[in-house]
C-alpha cells in the first residue's frame, strides 16, 4: 500500500477503524484514523470447539476454517486415540502458531473478534476441571455454563450448553465392496441413539454459549465419552454419515451460521 490508500484496522475484540495510510517506512506504517465503530459479525451462539487435534496440516486448516465460520474459542485436546501428541514447549509453539493462523483468518474474512486458542490439555484433565452437571440433569440435557479458559472476553456471558459431537454407542466401520472376492464389512452402530442437532439446539432455549467436544481421527474412547456425559455433554449427531475429525466441527459451525439457530430443519 502507498500513502493515500484507505484500509480498515481491527483490534481483535470487536472494534473496527477506517484509516488512511500516511507514511510507509521499512519497518512501520503510519496511518490516520478517520472513524471507529463496534462491529458484530459473530454467530448468535458463542461456540467453543474442544477438539481432539487432527494430525499433519489438518489442524491448521481446522483453525483457519473454524475462525472463518465463527467459532469463539478453541480448546486443543489430546485423547487416548490421538495421532498428534503434544506437550511442553512443542505444545506452546503450536498454540502460538494456531493463534497466528486465527488472526490471519479473521483478517481475511472480516471478523473483528479473534478466537482465543487455549493451551493444549489432556481430555480427561480438561473434563475433570469442568463444573459437574447440576443435580438431576442427565446426559440428554444441556449442561451449565462452561468454565473454560476463553482467553479474555472471547464469548458473551450467559448460560450455556454442552454437546458431544457424533458419538455413537458402538463404533461404525465400513469397507467398500462390490467385487465378488470382496468381503462386506459393516459393524452396525447405534447412531439412532444420538440426539438430532435441531432438537438439541431447540433444547438450548435462550442459551448464548455452547461447548462442542469432538474426538480425534480414532474417535473418543467409551471411557472418554462416559466422562463427557457425566459432565453434562449431550451426544449429538449431524446425520447418517461419519464425518472426519476435522470435518464434523466445521459442518456444525456452517450449519449454525446458515440460520439453523432459528430452529429450522436441517
Amino acid at each position: 500500500m502507498q500513502p493515500g490508500d484507505a484500509l480498515v484496522l481491527f483490534d481483535g475484540s470487536g472494534v473496527e477503524a477506517r484509516a488512511t495510510v500516511q507514511v510507509v517506512g521499512r519497518r512501520e506504517v503510519g496511518v490516520r484514523i478517520e472513524a471507529v465503530r463496534s462491529v458484530d459479525r459473530e454467530l448468535p451462539l458463542a461456540v467453543t470447539l474442544a477438539v481432539g487435534m487432527p494430525a499433519n496440516e489438518r489442524m491448521d486448516a481446522l483453525v483457519e476454517k473454524a475462525t472463518e465460520l465463527g467459532m469463539a474459542a478453541l480448546q486443543p485436546l489430546v485423547s487416548e486415540r490421538s495421532v498428534l501428541q503434544l506437550e511442553g514447549e512443542r505444545a506452546a509453539r503450536r498454540r502460538a502458531h494456531w493463534q497466528a493462523v486465527a488472526v490471519a483468518a479473521a483478517e481475511q474474512c472480516g471478523r473483528t473478534r479473534v478466537p482465543a486458542i487455549a493451551p493444549v490439555q489432556e481430555v480427561g484433565a480438561w473434563l475433570a476441571a469442568l463444573s459437574a452437571a447440576p443435580s438431576g440433569q442427565g446426559a440428554t440435557s444441556p449442561g451449565p455454563r462452561p468454565e473454560i479458559e476463553q482467553g479474555g472476553d472471547a464469548a458473551p456471558a450467559g448460560a450455556g450448553g454442552r454437546w458431544l459431537l457424533s458419538a455413537p454407542d458402538v463404533d461404525v466401520a465400513t469397507a467398500p465392496h462390490g467385487r465378488e472376492r470382496d468381503r462386506d464389512v459393516h459393524v452396525a452402530g447405534r447412531r439412532d441413539s444420538l440426539v438430532d442437532a435441531t432438537a438439541a439446539l431447540a433444547a438450548l432455549g435462550s442459551c448464548r454459549r455452547l461447548v462442542v467436544l469432538s474426538g480425534p481421527e480414532g474417535g473418543l474412547t467409551h471411557a472418554e465419552r462416559a466422562a463427557a456425559c457425566a459432565r453434562g455433554f449431550m451426544p449429538v449427531g449431524l446425520g447418517p454419515r461419519v464425518l472426519r475429525a476435522d470435518t464434523a466441527p466445521l459442518a456444525l459451525l456452517a450449519w449454525l451460521g446458515l440460520g439453523r439457530h432459528r430452529h429450522t430443519a436441517p
